[in-house]
């Protein structure tokens, strides 16, 4: 491959696309009709981009709720209002477990000072003093620890319950940010944690590998989508079984994935691109029924050390040169980014994506 002069190559903004084309089609900016219109633009859910291509650019925003009903109910406003509304109604019913619980040792307090400074006082025989105090104590005594126990009771109860809305807000999270079909990360989960690398100092000892299957279009033209999910799965499947623990993996397009290696040296980033390329280049793709043989399945794959980019963005376009360069030179390998590589300019991005 011959060496060229890089060029700034410029990552598209994703956001600014999609803001763009729901403009466009006179679809209402808010955060539910985003939320279909970025996994159409990804292309993670193909029967949601048709049924939106399907509306064209009269869509009501009822046909809209009705689509985002069906494919992220999971994320519906209504089911997390829900879960926010309990949280408010538990956590006003906590703080007033609390003001009750304050209100009773503040009187109980009051208790004590009263019965002090009636023993303090020579106007009464002792005898009496003793028994207005054991009786006003005791009684006091017993009705602040009845009392307590009831509140402590009920506070616990709040707290598991808040506790158990915590778990619930964390699962609409983890849904949020995994892919439906692979049961990897996604898009969304990607852009976070690419972002975040280079928040620590040890961030140049991280690898970006940008995986992308061969000739994909071709296996679900030639066998049909629903074919073609069930290797994307299979795929899915493979590269995780070759990661380790700390690894991220994640299916940020069609047939497109990302993984970011922490603590990794350019050398090991390129053996586990590596060991994932063959591993799924011998994994058998057939159908146990028909006999027929959909492989084999390879990947290309493109790896970027994060020190040897700027920033996420240029991390994220060299490793996508490099994938791009793996792609062009015949498939089937990976290639780590080196300085003067650069797309052709002169040939569509999307053409080494069929």
């Amino acid at each position: 491959m011959q060496a060229a002069t890089a060029g700034k190559i410029q990552m598209p903004d994703i956001a600014a696309q999609v803001t763009y084309a729901m403009r466009i089609m006179g679809v209402s900016p808010i955060p539910r009709n985003y939320e279909l219109y970025y996994e159409a633009y990804i292309g993670s859910n193909p029967k949601l981009t048709k049924e939106l291509a399907a509306l064209g650019s009269r869509a009501t925003q009822e046909e809209l709720d009705e689509i985002g009903a069906r494919y992220f109910s999971h994320l519906h406003p209504a089911g997390i209002d829900r879960v926010h509304n309990q949280m408010s109604r538990d956590l006003t019913d906590l703080l007033t477990l609390l003001r009750e619980e304050q209100f009773a040792l503040e009187n109980y307090n009051r208790v004590l000072d009263e019965t002090y400074r009636n023993i303090s006082s020579k106007s009464n025989t002792s005898a009496d003093l003793l028994r207005q105090a054991v009786s006003i104590l005791s009684e006091a005594t017993v009705d602040t620890m009845s009392q307590g126990k009831e509140r402590v009771e009920n506070v616990s109860m709040k707290s598991f319950e808040m506790e158990v809305i915590r778990q619930e807000l964390d699962e609409y999270k983890r849904i949020a940010n995994t892919d439906s079909l692979t049961r990897l990360a996604n898009r969304r989960a990607f852009d976070e944690k690419l972002a975040a690398i280079y928040n620590t100092e040890a961030h140049g000892f991280t690898g970006l590998l940008i995986a992308d299957i061969d000739h994909f279009k071709k296996i679900n033209d030639s066998f049909g989508h629903p074919v073609g999910d069930k290797i994307l799965a299979t795929v899915g499947t493979v590269i995780r079984a070759n990661l380790r623990r700390d690894a991220f993996v994640a299916r940020t397009g069609g047939e497109e994935f990302a993984i970011i290696l922490p603590d990794s040296s350019a050398e090991e980033s390129l053996q586990v691109a590596e060991r994932i390329r063959v591993a799924l280049s011998t994994t058998p793709f057939k159908n146990s029924k028909t006999g027929a043989n959909y492989g084999p399945i390879t990947l290309s794959i493109g790896v970027c050390q994060a020190s040897a980019a700027e920033d996420p963005i240029d991390l994220y376009n060299k490793s996508d040169v490099a994938l791009y360069c793996a792609k062009n030179s015949g498939r089937n390998r990976s290639i780590m980014f080196e300085d003067g590589m650069k797309k052709d300019a002169g040939k569509s991005w999307l053409i080494y994506r069929k």
